[in-house]
């Protein structure tokens, strides 16, 4: 059994039966069925089965968020707001997959040569529980439109987030086998990638299993996109607006109570502006209401397994034992950890060297701006950088500096349908969102006419 579990209460929401193997070949078997037909229907008629899974998102969009609350204690709030952020990549993709998928024509010496792009099969995706209906929407909403196969394997802390998403499009009409939810554990993974008939694999996750999915995928010579950990610098510098840059990095450090591979976890202060900064920081990070995660004024919640608050607290400790001071915070009580602020870090500490998943940002000076380029760039992970300054000039400088996927100006890295999404180094490769994310699993086909 694989069992769902509210992290706040501590008491077990629901158990589900994990497939038996029978069920898993009836799964491929109809997945595969299923692509044959579903990868000439055009692209009006999936466009409009996707407004409908938007609409669907839409109307039940409260019972959606108060799953996705109980099972991994995310703040009400934020859960309406994720099922909001599902309905507008549906759209984003109904309306432009089109578009993106159009042959591109390449004069050459033939009579006529372009690039269609054309759908693989299934495509396996390892999702994780941190945004349970974000992660797994912003990859099924390009992959069905073009022409692809959803097969789902989510967390088992949100099985019923996974249920819930099969059933928003069985709901807005998709045929029987275009998604499908698959409930077992990590253990069938690598069996199932190796069947013929998955044809790639994506996978948001930790950076142990991005490697051991990326093996299995490139033994068997198939596609794979990986988003893994990032440990996302927000560096301000001295000329910032400090205010509304104060404003963001709470924002950036503490939503979803802190558990965000794109969250801003290493703050970079020019020290002239480190005392007028952390004053009002302070002061922000202290007004922040912890609690109920259903309650609507809640902005701190649980982690979602009391495991990881435990391994956060590890990290605390043993950054303070090198010298990290704690400002605010540091406490633990089973999966709740306070918002806690270290100072006076240094890149040999856990919580810069590592990716601290939880509402616990560490704080570093800097003197000079070159100083503060090569810290972000010490990081393993290369997932994104937010910088702070006036001075767009300097900023569009700098930007070429900076080894991670996304650079954010005055803004908090987040993901958009219109950009693509991805990081560097042990952050993973390939893409998703956008152009780029639809083209991700697609066989991009040269074809050439020539005339005798």
């Amino acid at each position: 059994m694989i069992t769902s579990k509210n992290p706040y209460t501590g008491e077990i929401i629901e158990e589900f039966k994990e497939y038996t193997q029978e069920e898993i070949e009836q799964a491929i078997a109809t997945a595969n069925d299923r692509f044959k037909s579903w990868r000439k229907v055009s692209f009006s008629e999936k466009s409009k089965l996707l407004k409908n899974a938007a609409k669907d998102l839409r109307e039940n969009k409260q019972s959606y968020a108060e799953d996705i609350t109980k099972e991994m204690g995310k703040p009400i709030s934020q859960s309406l707001a994720e099922i909001e952020k599902c309905a507008w990549v549906c759209e984003y993709y109904a309306e432009n997959a089109e578009d993106h998928l159009k042959n591109e024509i390449i004069e050459t010496d033939a009579q006529k040569s372009y690039v269609s792009y054309e759908p693989l099969g299934i495509v396996l995706a390892i999702m994780p529980w941190n945004y349970p209906f974000w992660q797994v929407f912003r990859f099924a909403a390009p992959a069905l439109m073009a022409g692809n196969i959803g097969l789902l394997k989510h967390a088992s802390n949100v099985m019923r987030s996974a249920e819930n998403i099969q059933k928003v499009f069985k709901n807005a009409g998709f045929p029987e086998g275009c998604f499908q939810n698959l409930v077992i554990s990590s253990s069938k993974i690598e069996a199932i990638l190796k069947d013929k008939r998955i044809k790639a694999v994506t996978l948001t996750g930790s950076k142990p299993a991005g490697s051991a999915v990326a093996a299995t995928a490139g033994s068997e010579i198939k596609k794979s996109v990986l988003e893994l950990g990032g440990s996302n610098a927000l560096v301000v510098f001295k000329d910032a607006n400090i205010a509304e840059t104060v404003k963001t990095c709470v924002q950036a450090r503490f939503q979803n109570t802190g558990q965000s591979c794109i969250a801003g976890k290493r703050l970079l202060l020019h020290e002239s502006i480190e005392e007028e900064f952390m004053e009002e920081f302070l002061k922000q990070a202290r007004e922040l209401k912890s609690g109920d995660p259903m309650d609507q004024d809640t902005y701190i919640g649980t982690l979602a397994r009391e495991d990881l608050a435990e391994e956060l607290e590890k990290q605390v400790n043993e950054s303070v034992k090198k010298g990290a001071k704690l400002l605010l915070g540091g406490k633990r009580n089973k999966a709740y950890f306070e918002p806690t602020i270290l100072t006076k870090v240094t890149k040999e500490m856990p919580v810069f060297a590592e990716e601290t998943f939880g509402p616990v940002i560490s704080v570093t000076t800097f003197k000079e701006n070159q100083e503060a380029i090569d810290l972000v760039n010490f990081s393993d992970f290369g997932l994104g950088v937010s910088i702070f300054t006036e001075d767009f000039k300097f900023a569009e400088e700098i930007v070429p500096e900076f080894e991670d996927g996304a650079v954010f100006v005055n803004q908090l890295v987040k993901s958009d349908p219109r950009l693509p999404f991805g990081g560097t180094k042990i952050s993973g490769y390939g893409r998703e969102l956008s152009s780029h994310g639809i083209q991700e699993f697609v066989n991009r086909k040269t074809v050439y006419f020539n005339k005798y």
